[in-house]
């Protein structure tokens, strides 16, 4: 059974290492994602394990990172895990907050939202 705890470390684990097999193991059938990209194609619903590999590729092309966990909060339906982010964006010295808000279907992920806490336009011009 996957607890809330072991989904966030392994999304933690994707982000950072690019590793996605571990996540992708804890989701549903039907799992989505939407993040706040401010690029074409990423500013709506995505969909499967697949999608999420790219949103990995393009996240780490990025933003070369690592995520401590500062607050967790959760119940059997949700979770919700906040991250101090830090690294390199584009070359820069980077540093942010980002909380994602997972939803469980059983011992499984069935979503996820991300919130970043500042403005990414270091995203919009590399």
């Amino acid at each position: 059974m996957t607890t809330n705890h072991e989904a966030f470390d392994a999304f933690r684990r994707a982000l950072e290492t690019g590793h996605t097999a571990d996540f992708l193991k804890k989701v549903t059938d039907d799992f989505h994602f939407f993040v706040p990209l401010p690029l074409e194609g990423w500013n709506q619903k995505q969909q499967g394990g697949e999608r999420f590999e790219e949103l990995i590729r393009l996240e780490r092309s990025l933003f070369q990172m690592r995520l401590t966990p500062l607050i967790e909060l959760e119940n059997e339906s949700y979770g919700m895990v906040v991250f101090r982010a830090e690294g390199l964006l584009n070359g820069r010295p980077h540093h942010n907050e980002l909380s994602i808000v997972f939803e469980f279907e059983e011992d499984r992920i069935r979503s996820f939202r991300e919130y970043v806490g500042m403005p990414l336009k270091n995203y919009e011009n590399p």
